[in-house]
């Protein structure tokens, strides 16, 4: 019986494995050979001295830190959930940079669009201190308000003397883990604003490389201010946009603006399918192209050549499907026109770079809607985003039933865009939060009202929102049609001691394999940390068996059986076994069950029972039988 592996994924034997691929030649007794691998590159090697190069101090460390696997794991919070059973969205507490890690193997290429608003390095940002070596302990510290040595949170102060590279330090590794979560279709939009906007440019231009930007949105926030300026007035931030392949990005639309709709006004045959049209003249005033000169007959028997806007073979087609009408002039002869439908395209229009008709006073009104605030009073966070903003980037980038990531989650606005999105075009998009526990100013509003910390408001804003949305007599969505819940996950230390040991020194046996699991975790802790080790989705349904007063989960019909009872007998295996075989077809190729089974290590009655349960699961053809 194997050991399960207690590792988040490792980045870099991931990046080994795929320069292994495309270059298999440049290994030499395991390790690269970098002359080699110069040779293979050929001219895109540059070996002057001078080159162009982005670096600040502490970048080679960002690096490994993004490299390192995370030895932690993430433990299910029931009683701060919503639909547990059925929910597919999550909101996980904790540390991004380490949740990020756990959810490497889980998500990994899973994501279709990512949003973040991150610290914009004002000099009043919180902070996140990473840790090399052991970045659990320090998030455990960090979300017990001090340090080891007692020392209360700081901010990253603009008299710091490496201000904008802490800042730098703290973004690179994110940034290179969602990446890696991101579709090859997918796109991360980023808040910014001038403070770190040229920084920000130019990380994203390194990670995921400058043919792979897609733009530099200007969101016009507000519009009056500046009575403390010292030059211009600020009514502006910035949206950088990414994508994870250019050439798999789909195009981005959006809703033409209503007044543009208003054009949308001829009916024809088409109507219930393609919606109302309008027209235009086929006949082109651009420049001479030779490809689009060619006669086309009249309805008379008159032909016509000149320059149209499609070329021949396009002209037929929109002719076989309806798209093309001839109207007699009073002079009797004819002109041509194109139909352009509602529902066609055509209603769409490209993005444009200015987002100009949404504010950041429209957070702080939903935000006092949904909390019941008073005028004149607070609201319990600072420069919240809109969901009409979060709708901007959502809707031509997101489709139905894709997975939208937030790793800097704040006001929750993410989840509340997505729940409306999905009432109003019936679309099962799935959001994943993730934030910092930081705590809330024992002076705020927040705390008085009993939020000890961001995480708490965040929850209560999405469960507020949820119910608001499934109430709305406009946009008239039942609650079973809307998915409006979340499952809570909680950043900790791994459930089983020996994973939870200096990364270093993770494959040492540091305890007795029959007391391996700490004392004050469940089955379920166990459970949710050995999806997250096999890279399983957190939100599968999973079916909880009683098999001889003992519980065993199945996921995915017999892909993962689960037992963590104690006192197992071979009788237990056995029906285990039976279990599987209804479940999961055997494969005559491979001559196996693609069926992976988990036992904790201590879990047996007996040595006696354990070596016979090993060769009663073979026997069955198993494909994996480990123990935790």
């Amino acid at each position: 019986m194997t050991k399960l592996d207690g590792k988040s994924l490792d980045i870099k034997e991931q990046n080994i494995a795929q320069l292994k691929e495309l270059f298999p030649q440049i290994f030499s007794e395991g390790r690269i050979d970098l002359e080699k691998l110069a040779n293979e590159l050929g001219d895109f090697v540059d070996d002057e001295d001078e080159r162009y190069n982005f670096t600040w101090n502490g970048k080679q460390n960002a690096k490994k830190i993004a490299q390192t696997p995370s030895t932690g794991t993430l433990r299910p919070c029931k009683e701060e959930s919503k639909n547990w059973d059925t929910t597919e969205n999550l909101y996980i507490e904790g540390d991004n940079l380490e949740v990020l890690k756990l959810l490497q193997k889980s998500y990994h290429k899973k994501v279709k669009m990512i949003y973040i608003d991150p610290p914009y390095n004002t000099g009043k940002d919180f902070v996140y201190k990473d840790n090399f070596k052991d970045n659990i302990k320090n998030y455990l510290e960090v979300t017990g308000q001090v340090d080891e040595e007692g020392n209360k949170l700081s901010v990253n102060a603009d008299t710091n003397g490496r201000y904008h590279s802490d800042w730098l330090s703290m973004m690179y590794p994110r940034l290179k883990l969602a990446r890696n979560l991101l579709k090859d279709d997918g796109v991360i939009f980023i808040s910014i604003d001038d403070n770190e906007v040229a920084n920000l440019r130019k990380l994203c231009d390194e990670i995921f490389g400058e043919d792979n930007f897609v733009g530099q949105l200007v969101w016009k926030k507000k519009y009056i201010g500046g009575k403390h300026a010292k030059h211009f007035v600020d009514l502006h931030e910035y949206v950088l946009v990414f994508s994870k392949n250019i050439y798999e990005l789909p195009e981005l639309l959006m809703e033409r603006p209503s007044n543009e709709l208003e054009k949308f006004s001829l009916e024809d045959e088409y109507v219930q399918e393609r919606g109302k049209h309008y027209i235009r003249p086929l006949k082109s005033n651009l420049g001479k192209r030779e490809t689009l000169i060619y006669p086309i007959e009249m309805p008379d028997g008159t032909r016509i050549k000149t320059q149209w806007m499609v070329a021949k073979n396009t002209f037929q087609e929109l002719v076989e499907d309806g798209r093309i009408i001839f109207k007699q002039k009073r002079d009797g002869t004819y002109n041509v026109y194109r139909k352009y439908y509602a529902n066609d395209g055509a209603g769409k229009v490209k993005v444009p770079t200015l987002i100009d008709n949404v504010s950041n006073a429209d957070a702080k009104v939903e935000i006092k809607n949904l909390f019941e605030i008073k005028e004149g009073r607070e609201i319990p966070f600072e420069n919240p985003k809109p969901t009409k903003l979060l709708n901007y980037f959502l809707v031509p980038s997101a489709n139905q039933t894709d997975i939208i990531l937030d790793f800097f989650s704040g006001s929750a606005t993410t989840a509340h865009a997505v729940m409306q999105l999905n009432a109003q075009d019936k679309g099962n998009r799935k959001y994943i939060c993730v934030q910092i526990p930081e705590p809330t100013d024992e002076r705020s509003e927040a705390y008085k009202a009993g939020y000890k910390n961001i995480c708490e408001i965040g929850k209560e804003r999405i469960r507020r929102a949820g119910e608001k949305i499934v109430n709305s007599e406009e946009l008239k969505v039942k609650s079973d049609e809307l998915d409006i819940g979340f499952k809570v996950f909680k950043l900790d230390s791994s459930n089983i001691k020996e994973w939870d040991s200096d990364f270093e020194n993770l494959e040492q046996n540091l305890v007795d394999a029959i007391d391996n699991i700490k004392a004050d975790r469940s089955s379920q802790d166990l459970l949710y940390e050995i999806l997250l080790k096999y890279g399983l989705d957190l939100t599968l349904p999973i079916q909880e068996l009683e098999i001889e007063n003992k519980t065993v989960y199945n996921i995915g019909y017999g892909a993962l059986v689960v037992c963590l009872d104690d006192e197992i007998t071979i009788s237990v295996v056995e029906k285990i076994t039976e279990f599987i075989k209804e479940q999961v077809v055997y494969d005559e190729e491979k001559k196996k069950r693609h069926s992976k089974v988990v036992f904790k290590d201590g879990s047996f009655k007996d040595s006696v029972v354990k070596t016979n349960a090993i060769q009663v699961l073979k026997q069955a053809d198993i494909d994996e039988v480990v123990s935790v």
